[in-house]
């Protein structure tokens, strides 16, 4: 009778685990040392508590992190963004330091679930799922973002490219927690934007893409295309990158360096969608999201 009722979207959680409500980063790390595996970080809870309700996840211990305030953060340091843990889709909306300088990722706070869930669900929480359609995911490549992760130990830092492993595991060892996500101001004559296709306008993405610019002259100087839900983690799209450096910031250029996306993504049949269809939009949304890039720094029109 169990079995059959966690496959229906119920409001039980059919197992009995301890719950633990730190006040302090110290206290959460001590918990965490403890606990080890057996301990799972609760922000926003968007995704946690949907898997333990399907008992796709199981912990034994809950460990509540939306009381230790000093997480809650935007703020320019110096030459990077910091992001705290706690900061949510909303805050990112808002924020002035995003909407001024990191477009992809407010592009991708826009098309993130409703505001019921922007109000709760955390950027970090977000990379910490581990989804290869993680629409935090692509702007954070693209700007070469990287995670600070905490432990009893001290902290360390993992540049986004290798925070992602595989679907649902990431490089954090499990007496870590994520406590900042940082990226680099990017430079003047420079502009990012993001986009995906998805079933609803709230769902996850069947494929999305982000692209990051500058150019100089009409020159494109820099270059960098991430795409996720195409592969087991959100990846970034070196043919397509290589193609585009040196070369004029025009909607041919795109056009044909888009064509190359194909080389670097390995798409499946799912529930979302199929491995053809992904195959074949992934060029054109690679080939929109440099475009809306280059616009945003005053070049072609989308």
């Amino acid at each position: 009778m169990m079995s059959s009722l966690n496959r229906m979207n119920t409001r039980i959680i059919p197992f009995s685990f301890s719950y633990h409500e730190p006040t302090s980063l110290e206290e959460a790390l001590s918990l965490l040392s403890k606990l080890g595996a057996d301990g799972k970080i609760l922000a926003g809870g968007t995704d946690l508590i949907v898997k333990m309700k399907a008992r796709q996840a199981e912990p034994r211990h809950i460990i509540n992190i939306k009381k230790i305030k000093e997480l809650r953060y935007i703020t320019v340091d110096e030459d990077k963004i910091r992001i705290g843990a706690l900061a949510t889709w909303r805050d990112l909306e808002k924020s002035s330091h995003i909407i001024s300088r990191i477009p992809s990722l407010l592009d991708a706070a826009s098309v993130m679930g409703g505001v019921q869930i922007r109000n709760m669900a955390t950027i970090a929480g977000n990379i910490c799922n581990a989804s290869p359609a993680a629409d935090s995911a692509p702007p954070f490549l693209v700007h070469g973002a990287r995670v600070k992760a905490m432990s009893e130990k001290g902290a360390r830092f993992v540049p986004i490219d290798s925070f992602f492993i595989a679907p649902g595991k990431t490089a954090l060892m499990p007496e870590e927690m994520v406590v900042e996500i940082e990226i680099p101001l990017p430079p003047p004559s420079s502009s990012s934007a993001f986009l995906k296709l998805a079933r609803t306008s709230m769902d996850l993405a069947k494929v999305s893409a982000a692209a990051y610019l500058k150019v100089d002259g009409g020159t494109i100087e820099e270059a960098r295309v991430a795409l996720g839900a195409v592969a087991p983690k959100p990846i970034r799209a070196p043919s397509v990158e290589k193609e585009l450096i040196g070369k004029p910031a025009t909607e041919e250029t795109f056009k044909n360096a888009s064509k190359h996306v194909v080389k670097d993504i390995s798409p499946i049949d799912d529930i979302r969608s199929t491995a053809s269809y992904r195959k074949k939009t992934s060029p054109y949304l690679v080939t929109d999201a440099l475009l809306t890039a280059l616009s945003r720094i005053g070049g072609e029109k989308r």
